[in-house]
């Protein structure tokens, strides 16, 4: 049976380096970190005490006071990213005149409603259950952003919700692929939001050691394959694709930004939290994924790196990576663009899908920054601080998580012509505030 072709047609991101997909990768192209102190908590009984806030948030430019007081923050960014990817698509068009049942949503987080989970607590622990706000369910459910974002919008097709921590992201678009692949809808929007800059999210990962604790020089602590790398950088933020039949996309006029024509997902079976010393379940993937685009390694021009700026991930996947691509392994463009935007946790691999759907627009390769002293064990081609003009024809986005998940997705450029970029915090004015870079 020939699987139907996907195509994006819409993309939209809330993220700490910008609000909206302009905003987010002339940053990401320019290499403008995004991560600064954290202002939404006291964060000075932390070792670490910085992260990728979208500090500039303001939910009442984006929703009125009875709708923000509803919507968890995670919740919140990922409806102002649907926003603009739905936007862009002109996908609510679509659904009210007719293809409503249709048009479905697969959307992720690792954490869900972890702000409102707190604070609810604390509010039953001082004040006892009669206090608890009549919400706290429906806010602190991770499917709740796919229902809100099907909701508001009118999507009736297949509507689920994915976690899977870090790989979150891949997995919903990869779900999304399929679904489409197969037939059951024509139109998926996929995605991941976070919102886990949180005490618990703090305390847990600080006494784990995963965090970088840089603390005085927070825009140069997100240092992936860099020798002096010392963890990760918490962050929140969201991002979205709209996933289309080729065919439909074409009859009625959308913006075709790239192609979907890869996907896979395994297991390390190894360990909880690290990955397999020797990158065999990231080894596996990546063949896969190049298995399932009827592709040879050599045709990847470009690699979104997992690169978390942890010595065991770096490490892990470079050695990956030269297993599966070989002598191409030093030739293909690979950077990690968590230095600019942090790790976004379960939202990290739909942020940088967005990162790739525009690296092929703009055959630009945006830069792996902060990378200043060399590692014997990696040492690859990362684009080193500066974004690169190169061709891009093929673009591999790889993401890993927590319990073993692994997933890569290809993305592919389609044809000579790109639309152009949204304006500024996307096509809604009330999406105008950059957040941090």
């Amino acid at each position: 049976m020939n699987r139907r072709r996907v195509v994006v047609t819409g993309a939209g991101v809330a993220a700490p380096n910008g609000i909206g997909v302009r905003a987010f990768w002339e940053s990401l192209a320019e290499g403008r970190s995004g991560i600064k102190p954290i202002t939404i908590l006291d964060a000075a009984p932390y070792p670490t005490r910085f992260g990728g806030e979208i500090s500039d948030f303001d939910p009442l430019n984006h929703f009125d006071k009875n709708e923000a007081r509803k919507l968890d923050r995670f919740a919140q960014f990922a409806l102002v990213a649907c926003r603009e990817a739905v936007e862009q698509s002109k996908l609510g068009e679509a659904a009210s005149q007719g293809s409503a049942d249709r048009i479905g949503v697969v959307f992720g987080s690792g954490m869900g409603g972890f702000t409102t989970i707190e604070e609810q607590h604390r509010r039953l622990i001082e004040h006892g259950p009669r206090r608890v706000y009549p919400f706290l369910i429906p806010m602190m459910i991770v499917n709740i952003a796919a229902g809100e974002i099907a909701i508001r919008h009118g999507f009736k097709g297949p509507n689920t919700s994915m976690v899977s921590a870090c790989t979150t992201g891949n997995h919903c678009l990869g779900y999304a692929l399929r679904t489409i692949q197969c037939g059951d809808a024509d139109a998926m929007v996929a995605g991941a939001s976070e919102a886990g800059i949180t005490h618990i999210a703090l305390a847990g990962f600080s006494i784990m050691r995963a965090l970088s604790t840089r603390n005085d020089d927070p825009s140069k602590a997100s240092r992936p394959f860099d020798k002096d790398r010392d963890g990760f950088v918490l962050s929140e933020g969201a991002g979205v694709l709209i996933l289309e039949e080729h065919e439909c996309a074409v009859r009625r006029g959308a913006p075709i930004l790239a192609e979907i024509t890869g996907y896979a997902a395994n297991s390390d079976a190894h360990h909880i939290t690290a990955p397999c010393p020797d990158g065999e379940g990231a080894r596996n993937v990546m063949r896969l994924a190049l298995a399932d685009a009827g592709l040879k390694p050599e045709d990847i021009d470009y690699i979104n790196a997992h690169g978390t700026s942890t010595q065991l991930n770096d490490k892990s996947e470079t050695l990956a990576i030269k297993e599966v691509f070989g002598d191409h392994a030093r030739k293909v463009r690979i950077s990690s663009t968590k230095s600019v935007h942090g790790h976004l946790l379960g939202a990290g691999a739909a942020v940088e899908a967005v990162a790739c759907v525009q690296a092929l627009r703009d055959n630009v390769v945006p830069p792996t920054i902060n990378y200043t002293t060399p590692d014997p064990d990696c040492d690859l081609n990362y684009t080193p601080n500066v974004k690169v003009s190169h061709p891009i024809r093929h673009a591999m986005s790889n993401a890993f998580g927590f319990g073993g998940h692994n997933a890569s997705i290809i993305f592919k450029k389609y044809g000579n012509d790109s639309p152009p970029l949204p304006p500024k915090g996307g096509e809604d004015e009330r999406s105008s505030g950059e957040g941090g870079g």
